[in-house]
């Protein structure tokens, strides 16, 4: 592929030190002409391609990115190039198990926090089952691993895994996990599966915020959860798949009870008829429920200054939808949705906010790529 423009490079050069915010990372090639939004026309550039269904993406401080696969590769992307670290585990990559989210500590590079999460579908006696682990990295190679938590009950099952991670301000780390194709599983609190787990930087489950639950319950009632954001308000939010229809955003409360499948907003694939009730009480209420067939997975809120005019705004990517998703948001309520991508760059696997400011995007597919998305001068 041909490299970026020196015009278009030195534009966002430019408007990245205008907007008081870390150097670009190196893209490889522009993927179409400009997005036009409500507020910006967006450039789509090529950082990496023929990635292998990617899953997850992470910033290193020297500009490099590490990319997760699903197959159980874990790459580094350095100006266009990737390569592969050796040293991950085995992982069970049926159906839509494989290896998911990863995220760097919060003091990583301290030498003392030099430590990279991941989730993983962990092969187990019984199939497989959700998992934490941790390994120490140096920028360079993987070292020490360490495998902290696997939820309480594996499955047989190749479905609704979850594995999005994320850390809270305290240091703790918040896990989705699916109810891996069994409905009923969400609603037992001794249970893992359909739940949010909240542990300790070692894997810990912290005490569930649910009276008799399983250690790390955080909330229940999810069906597959794969979107996690902590918003500059301290609030907490999650999108994740209905079946068909009824893809939701929730704000998580600890303790809540998200209501799958006795609440949905979505149907059933043969016949088509509504699963469980719209609302029951004691069961929280989505915020906001995505149009049609949306499929979300990865979930970021805006806070560059590129983008002033979606300041607290959340991202929202789709996979079979291909769209990504701007919710406007107040007082915790989506007062307006606008589709920013529809089926120009693919399946949105996983959306995040880089340290230059832009958007940064991995689509799964089987050449799959990690995209930039940044506004260019109106003209």
């Amino acid at each position: 592929m041909a490299r970026l423009s020196l015009h278009r490079s030195a534009l966002i050069l430019v408007s990245a030190l205008l907007s008081g915010v870390g150097l670009p990372i190196t893209a490889i090639a522009d993927i179409s002409e400009p997005v036009a939004t409500q507020h910006y026309r967006l450039s789509i550039d090529v950082v990496a391609d023929n990635l292998s269904h990617p899953w997850s993406l992470a910033f290193l401080a020297d500009g490099r990115m590490l990319v997760s696969e699903r197959s159980g590769r874990l790459l580094v992307v350095d100006e266009g190039q990737t390569r592969v670290l050796d040293g991950m585990p085995d992982v069970s990559a049926r159906g839509q198990g494989g290896l998911f989210d990863i995220a760097l500590h919060p003091k990583f590079g301290d030498g003392e926090h030099d430590w990279l999460y991941f989730s993983w579908a962990r092969p187990v006696d019984q199939g497989d089952a959700t998992s934490l682990s941790r390994v120490r990295f140096d920028g360079h190679q993987l070292g020490t691993m360490e495998h902290l938590f696997t939820q309480n009950q594996p499955a047989d099952s190749s479905r609704h895994y979850g594995g999005r991670l994320l850390w809270l301000d305290d240091d703790t780390l918040l896990m989705s996990i699916g109810e891996r194709g069994d409905r009923d599983r969400a609603q037992d609190p001794s249970d893992h599966a359909g739940s949010l787990v909240h542990l300790d930087e070692n894997g810990h489950p912290l005490p569930a915020a649910l009276a008799g639950a399983a250690a790390g319950i955080h909330s229940i009632g999810h069906r597959n959860p794969q979107g996690l954001a902590l918003a500059e308000d301290g609030s907490l939010w999650s999108t994740e798949h209905g079946p068909r229809t009824g893809d939701e955003l929730n704000l998580i409360d600890p303790g809540a009870n998200y209501g799958w499948p006795e609440v949905s907003h979505g149907r059933e694939y043969v016949t088509f008829l509504p699963v469980g009730e719209s609302s029951a009480p004691g069961m929280q209420d989505p915020v906001h429920i995505f149009e049609g067939r949306f499929a979300p997975s990865g979930l970021t809120e805006v806070s560059s200054p590129l983008f002033s005019d979606w300041q607290g705004d959340l991202l929202a990517g789709g996979l079979s939808s291909e769209q990504l998703v701007r919710l406007d948001l107040h007082d915790q309520q989506v007062e307006q949705q606008e589709v920013v991508l529809d089926g120009e760059v693919g399946r949105i696997r996983d959306v995040r906010l880089g340290p230059d400011g832009a958007i940064y995007l991995l689509t799964d597919e089987a050449t799959g790529k990690l995209l930039r998305l940044a506004p260019i001068s109106m003209e």
